[in-house]
């Protein structure tokens, strides 16, 4: 675990740098390739994000661990959401961010980074998220 001085900064680094290395082992990316699973995972929460409604987005975000939920809020303007996207958009939003070359294709890339949120949201919440989505972007989602 990080020593920041402060329980609760401890907690949300550790917690951050759990998800990242699953992100990692899911893709097979070593973790000197930390700054990928990063950038995948940004990608994919603001792409996520600026699909739901700022409700929903609330409420995603309020189970994220502090540190991400930053990451999940920089740059949002709430009153340009929801930006209606179909399930390509939605890849080529991801395919804009991220930065780096990637073995396989977005799509892969994004379902697993997907997988790995689910893990640390409640069931409740990720069936919200899926609910607000139309049906092919929808498919997206574990």
């Amino acid at each position: 675990m990080v020593e920041t001085g402060y329980a609760p900064f401890n907690r949300t680094v550790d917690k951050t740098n759990r998800i990242l290395h699953e992100i990692e082992e899911a893709c097979g990316w070593p973790s000197e390739r930390r700054n990928h699973s990063y950038g995948a995972l940004r990608a994919v929460l603001h792409a996520l994000r600026d699909r739901l409604t700022v409700e929903a987005s609330a409420h995603l975000a309020a189970q994220l661990p502090l540190l991400l939920r930053g990451v999940y809020f920089d740059g949002w303007r709430p009153s340009s959401v929801p930006v209606k996207v179909n399930r390509e958009e939605f890849l080529d939003r991801v395919r804009a961010e991220v930065t780096f070359d990637h073995d396989g294709s977005t799509e892969e890339m994004v379902r697993k980074v997907l997988e790995v949120l689910k893990n640390h949201i409640t069931a409740g919440e990720w069936e919200d998220v899926k609910a607000g989505m139309p049906k092919d972007l929808a498919s997206l989602l574990p």
